[in-house]
């Protein structure tokens, strides 16, 4: 049961794994949204939108409902808005954390 679990977040995680998908679920936010909405808030097309959606939504990131001829994308659980955003707080301190160390290296040396 415990590797079927570990196999089940390693997926997960692979479908976090893209910036197109990040872009995505970033835009979805907590609001429903229609496919012609997502396109082009995204820059991509449409079919490499379609395969994205479509990965999010095998993992259970995402789900899907029909509204007459669109098709309606809404994140399933806010939880993961939340592991997205912890993720976004990580780099920003790693990326603080290597622009002090770069800094380091480009100060003058002290006589």
């Amino acid at each position: 049961m415990e590797e079927r679990r570990l196999e089940l977040v390693a997926e997960l995680l692979r479908a976090l794994g893209h910036p197109l998908r990040l872009k995505i679920l970033d835009f979805l936010g907590e609001r429903e949204r229609c496919v012609c909405e997502i396109i082009p808030a995204v820059g991509a097309e449409q079919s490499a939108v379609s395969k994205h959606l479509a990965v999010l939504r095998q993992v259970g990131i995402l789900e899907a409902r029909k509204e007459g001829l669109k098709v309606l994308y809404r994140v399933r659980d806010p939880a993961i808005l939340n592991l997205y955003n912890l993720a976004q707080e990580f780099v920003a301190c790693r990326l603080g954390e290597l622009a002090k160390v770069a800094m380091s290296f480009q100060k003058p040396p002290e006589e």
